[in-house]
């Protein structure tokens, strides 16, 4: 599994020292607020198995991520299987950040590093990215990052409860397109 390194964040294997953040984070309605429900202590954990796992088994996931000045765990960047029910198919780009982490740059940065390795060192053809219709800030990442939305591409989310949670947005980049 390789490590991602960026001029300030490394993108690396989930520790036992990133449950107890990781957990925070997802009990914050803040970060759960176009995710849906706040997280139990049990199921953040399992989360987290779930991606280290992922990482071992494909090579590629969601890796934590630490700012290399301090070594603070701040959260996950990766690419994982778009789901089985989701009216399109192919690799999808996501982050999640604690709210100290919010506009630093963080998600965008590590985002691009996800990319590069995507597109260089997995050969993908096309990354996408997925959101709510209302998560304003993930739509500016990934348009930071030169993806490009045709609201043709619209849906609602077969995962997602019936609620503001189920419209989405569907993001594109091509390799070739990548800046």
């Amino acid at each position: 599994m390789a490590e991602l390194r960026t001029d300030r964040l490394v993108l690396r294997r989930w520790r036992a020292s990133d449950l107890e953040p990781w957990a925070a984070m997802n009990a914050d309605p803040e970060v759960r607020e176009h995710l849906g429900d706040p997280l139990t202590r049990e199921q953040s954990d399992a989360s987290a198995a779930r991606f280290q796992a992922e990482l071992d088994q494909r090579g590629f996931g969601f890796w934590a991520v630490e700012v290399r000045a301090t070594g603070e765990f701040i959260g996950f960047t990766g690419l994982d299987q778009v789901e089985a029910d989701m009216p399109f198919t192919g690799v999808e780009i996501g982050w999640r950040l604690a709210r100290p982490a919010w506009g630093h740059g963080y998600a965008s940065e590590a985002a691009r590093a996800v990319l590069a390795h995507g597109f260089d060192a997995l050969e993908l053809p096309e990354i996408l990215a997925v959101t709510t219709a209302t998560n304003v800030r993930s739509q500016a990442v990934m348009r930071r990052l030169g993806m490009t939305r045709d609201p043709a591409d619209d849906f609602d989310d077969p995962t997602a409860p019936e609620g503001p949670l189920r419209p989405s947005v569907l993001y594109r980049i091509a390799r070739r397109a990548r800046t």
